[in-house]
């Protein structure tokens, strides 16, 4: 797939600026999920250690 979209920028140098930001906005996109997955206090990777993550927060911690 890589080469296909190498074989169209060649022949075509104007779509280089899309495929940069269609790129860039996947790259983003899965950045902001894993900073979601992993500094969220609703996901809860490690349910053996600790079953209820929501009862360590503190009281300055801003939940509904």
């Amino acid at each position: 797939m890589f080469r296909v979209m190498v074989s169209h920028a060649k022949k075509h140098p104007s779509l280089i600026p899309l495929f940069l930001i269609i790129g860039s906005g996947g790259i983003g996109a899965a950045l902001y999920v894993m900073r979601l997955a992993m500094f969220n206090p609703d996901v809860c990777w490690d349910k053996k250690n600790n079953p209820e993550p929501w009862n360590k927060l503190a009281p300055s911690d801003q939940y509904k």
